[in-house]
């Protein structure tokens, strides 16, 4: 092949059968297939797993050491790849400080412009703080009471790691006898050993003196001494006959007015995950904890409340005292996206050389003229992806899967790197139709600046712009695995045996609307007066026991409406865990009409079902629970006294205790994120040896973890219980997953399914509200129909279905619609059309309405062509 192609030869990670394929490089790829195919396998497993192996080889010694321990991919030949870079969903792993605008490097250049181009002022009296000459500190300390202690002090390390080995040997060379470390007095020429891991402050002692009267002399040029040591800064210690007192001068900042000086603007002034910066009542967290009784509503134990000292600014006084173009650092980044965005580009035309000085003083304006493009160019990327509507100081832990990538795509196109390989899974996640033609010609950007762009994605307009198209398939798991169509779009349309290709021929075939079914709005619930976060005084009807959907751009309000909203309303009329006055209170909302309506709520997102990597769909659904019981009650267990609990690998005697039976023990790196490697004791099986010697039907507890879900509905066939749960994980196309695989590899749209098909399997008779936020995700467009007809058997049975959705095929089959919008943020939160997908369709201001407009359009023409 050329070299401008990635060669994989003989690839057999997963359920791949020894793929070979080209991929081209330089070029948008996308990957699909029904889910289980071995899409991720292939792009995650194989070729970025392989980046990382070879990248981990181009470092020191005490890394290369684990290397053993990272398998390699089970491939023959992988050739010819770029360094690789993961853009996945997995939100969980961020530091809780973490916000949107960290995480795309916003805040970094935000930090610098502050501290070199920001107005500082005084946090008491608001005036700008101005220089402190060397005089005017003299008189303040002459001003002390007659035989007041003072020592003079010069400040050389503040606050930096390090044994300052080199700052001593100065102190002496400068005729200096002492100094001051982390507060104490010691003599310069015999300093202590510093831990070199911590944070020290080391001053030099310029002079000690008594104030009275003919000490000006000396002390003008003992402060003149101290400034010129410290860099522009001293530093005052007074003793009051109790303590010592310190005051911090500077020729820098300082307010005349309240006789506060203050330390010299830095980038880490204004970085809240420094104790330099950092609110110190809150940590730098913005919020604080607070014990509340009402853990139905919170579903926590402890309430975040808002900091009182910094009102959720995250930073100390001073640093919120900075000012530029009239805002602060905190005020800004409470900014959405869209609006920091108008703020920068009005700020451009204050960075000439020709501009005035109201904004940018001239050495602030060479700064501010190389990070304000920058950040306007970041801010830019956000928008474009879809993120216009989200605040820059917004938890990157609260956002979605699909806004966490698209955050990080974002800041990858800020980094201008080129050369690099891009895998990215499923980018179009939470899009609406109207913004996804807006995020791929960011990837196209991407790849026009010379980079390889591959993507596992199953949307139709994604795929359809792809330069190459590999469908794998054409089953799931051991039904899949192979290469069943690659070329362009166009040439895979042209393969009969593809089930991608046959939806780019025929897009509305796999998943026509079904019947509407006959509403009753006797039968319904009702919110009224809703103004949680963005909406705009919203009253919404959601008919009962038919299938409804709620739509709308990124950012209209559906989560607000739905999620924090209406799903917690509900859930405590029904536990009637407050008082009628206190019920809408937290929600802002005026009324809820309709719970009695109802038995109960069953909101299933796409949150991990588990928080370590001990949970599985097995332990989750409560399989693992009667296939202990089947062991225990084998011969051989009965004789040596197996309860079940032996064969749970959470519990001590029948688990491997190297690695807790978790089957992979973590390995620390300081440099980048931690590693998993499988454990060497038991080789991942994750019990111990006389627990793997018990055997049902030739297989022991470690070979039924490794059971596809498939697999485990034939070998417990004869187990109606067992065969029950797992017929309905196979029916939500889950067949492909191992009853063990982990809850920290399942993508949110698994995890879902998991929990969709745990309800389905135990579903009462009881009238049920299941809330499903963005079902479709990861699944092909022949894996939708199944999933809304799964849906279906729902609403047959008298339980109502209440689902948050942008994929078209399911808006199209609601029986009804309710359309958030106009737009995002500000723009959005009110209800701009509602009715039956066919009387959304003909709502001209509706965003979805266009989109089912160009469905139904296709389904005509796809009928008159059959």
């Amino acid at each position: 092949m050329p070299d401008n192609h990635i060669r994989v030869r003989g690839a057999r990670v997963h359920n791949l059968r020894n793929v070979d394929v080209d991929i081209p490089r330089d070029s948008l790829v996308v990957m699909s297939g029904v889910s289980g195919s071995g899409k991720s396998s292939l792009a995650f497993d194989t070729l970025f797993a392989e980046g990382q192996r070879r990248y981990l080889e181009s470092l020191s010694t005490y890394t290369r050491q684990y290397l053993d321990q990272l398998q390699r991919p089970d491939a023959d030949l992988i050739d010819g790849l770029p360094p690789t870079i993961s853009i996945d969903q997995r939100s969980g792993s961020v530091q809780v400080r973490s916000t949107l605008a960290t995480t795309t490097e916003i805040y970094d250049y935000l930090r610098l412009l502050y501290a070199r181009a920001g107005q500082a002022h005084c946090p008491r009296c608001r005036q700008p703080v101005s220089c402190q000459s060397s005089q005017a500190i003299v008189e303040q300390i002459l001003a002390l009471e007659a035989r007041r202690k003072v020592m003079i002090l010069a400040p050389l390390v503040r606050g930096r790691k390090g044994t300052h080995r080199q700052v001593f040997e100065k102190i002496c060379k400068d005729g200096f006898v002492r100094a001051r470390v982390d507060g104490e007095v010691v003599d310069a020429s015999d300093s202590p050993e510093l831990a070199k891991n911590k944070r020290h402050d080391v001053e030099v002692l310029v002079d000690r003196i008594l104030v009275k009267e003919g000490i000006r002399p000396r002390l003008q040029e003992s402060i003149d001494l101290a400034l010129k040591q410290g860099q522009g800064t001293c530093l005052l210690s007074d003793y009051d006959g109790d303590r010592w007192h310190d005051r911090l001068y500077s020729e820098k900042f300082a307010c005349p007015n309240c006789s506060i000086s203050f330390p010299e603007l830095e980038p880490r002034t204004f970085s809240f995950s420094s104790p330099y910066g950092a609110c110190p009542e809150c940590d730098g967290l913005g919020v604080q904890f607070s014990s509340v009784a009402d853990e139905d509503a919170i579903r926590e134990l402890e309430s975040q409340v808002v900091c009182e000292a910094c009102q959720g600014g995250r930073l100390n006084p001073f640093a919120r005292a900075v000012t530029l173009a009239g805002r602060s650092i905190h005020e800004l980044t409470a900014m959405c996206v869209s609006a920091a965005a108008a703020f920068f580009e009005g700020l451009m035309k204050s960075v000439g050389s020709d501009a005035d000085d109201s904004v940018f003083m001239p050495e602030g304006r060479l700064v501010a003229a190389k990070t304000v493009p920058d950040v306007a160019a970041r801010l830019r990327f956000l928008v474009d992806v879809g993120l216009g509507y989200l605040n820059l100081d917004r938890p990157t832990r609260t956002l979605s899967g699909g806004e966490f990538q698209r955050a990080r795509l974002a800041a990858c196109l800020g980094s201008g790197l080129i050369g690099v390989c891009y895998i990215l899974d499923e980018p179009t996640i939470g899009l609406h139709p109207r913004d996804t033609g807006r995020l791929i010609e960011i990837l196209v950007e991407l790849r026009d600046l010379g980079n390889s762009i591959v993507v596992v994605e199953h949307d139709p307009d994604m795929i359809l712009r792809a330069d190459y198209l590999i469908d794998l398939g054409p089953g799931a798991g051991r039904e899949g695995g192979r290469i069943v169509a690659a070329g362009t779009p166009a040439e895979v349309a042209r393969q009969p045996n593809s089930l991608t290709g046959n939806y780019l021929n025929n897009p509305a075939a796999l998943c026509r609307p079904s019947k509407r079914r006959h509403i009753d709005w006797k039968r319904s619930l009702t919110l009224k007066g809703t103004r949680t976060h963005n909406l705009k005084n919203v009253t919404a009807r959601v008919p009962l026991e038919v299938f409804t959907c709620v739509t709308g751009v990124s950012g209209s309000g559906k989560s607000s409406l739905i999620t924090h909203t209406l799903t917690p309303a509900v859930r405590r009329a029904l536990t009637k865990s407050v008082s009628q006055t206190g019920l809408f209170r937290p929600f802002e909302v005026d009324a809820l009409d309709g719970v009695a309506l109802i038995d109960r709520i069953v909101e299933i997102d796409q949150s991990p079902i588990g928080r370590t990597g001990r949970s599985n769909p097995a332990t989750y659904s409560g399989i693992w629970d009667e296939v202990r019981k089947t062991f225990a009650r084998t011969r051989a267990a009965r004789l040596r006294g197996y309860p079940a609990r032996r064969f749970s690998f959470n519990a001590p005697g029948g688990r491997c205790e190297a690695c807790k039976g978790q089957g992979t023990q973590r390995i620390e790196m300081h440099f980048m994120p931690e590693m998993h490697v499988t454990c060497p004791d038991c080789q991942g099986s994750r019990f111990n040896r006389q627990t793997l010697a018990i055997r049902f039907a030739g297989k022991n507890v470690a070979d039924v973890l490794r059971l596809r879900i498939d697999e485990a509905l034939e070998f417990f066939g004869n187990f109606p219980k067992l065969q029950a749960i797992l017929d309905t994980f196979n029916d939500v196309g889950l067949g492909y997953l191992s009853l063990g695989q982990s809850s920290l590899t399942l993508s949110g749209g698994e995890a879902q399914r998991v929990k969709l098909a745990t309800e389905l399997s135990r579903c009462s008779d009881e009238k049920t509200l299941f809330v499903l936020d963005e079902p479709t995700t990861g699944l092909h467009p022949a894996d939708i129909e199944k999933l809304t007809t799964l849906l279906g058997r729902l609403i047959d049975r008298r339980h109502s279905v209440l689902v948050v959705e942008h994929q078209i095929d399911v808006i199209a089959s609601s029986d009804w619609l309710i359309d958030l919008g106009p737009e995002g943020g500000d723009a959005g939160g009110r209800i701009v059309a509602q009715g039956r997908p066919e009387d959304v369709a003909n709502a001209e201001q509706s965003h979805t309405g266009r989109a089912l407009r160009d469905y139904f359009q296709q389904t005509r023409e796809s009928s008159f062509r059959g």
